[in-house]
């Protein structure tokens, strides 16, 4: 597998061989050759490069985000897992188990936040929310 163009090649050596292009020097196929990108990323770059007035560049880019959730939004989550799990103990109400979707759901009409059905299975089984299998455990063997 070939190095990434950014470790192979100065940004100036990019810039030359996409400047060549531009100026038609170089055919689209030769200068995919050269950077040893495939069709569609070559041509993004040679947009890049036309649009970007000078500030063009082949490092990689990765913007940071945050996957943590705020300490608000775990109280809706253990809330709703409290109301879910009253429904459960609740021996009127045929309820036997949580039903994660609908929790992700009502915290989205009534927060307006946004968390993933995993995140909130993941609290349950940290807050002590969830139950066993309610036939017991799994026995594998003779």
């Amino acid at each position: 597998m070939t190095k990434q163009v950014h470790n192979r090649l100065t940004a100036e050596q990019v810039e030359a061989i996409l400047n060549r292009y531009v100026n038609q020097e170089l055919s689209a196929i030769q200068a995919m050759e050269i950077l040893g990108l495939r069709r569609s990323q070559f041509f993004e770059w040679v947009k890049r490069y036309k649009d970007g007035s000078g500030d063009f560049s082949t490092a990689y880019r990765r913007e940071a985000c945050n996957h943590r959730i705020s300490s608000e939004l775990e109280g809706y989550i253990t809330g709703e897992l409290e109301m879910e799990k009253s429904l459960i103990d609740d021996p009127s109400m045929p309820v036997r188990f949580y039903n994660y979707s609908f929790i992700r759901d009502q915290i989205r009409k009534k927060h307006h936040q946004e968390v993933s059905v995993p995140t909130i299975i993941d609290r349950a089984k940290k807050t002590g929310s969830t139950f066993g299998s309610p036939k017991g455990p799994i026995t594998i063997g003779r």
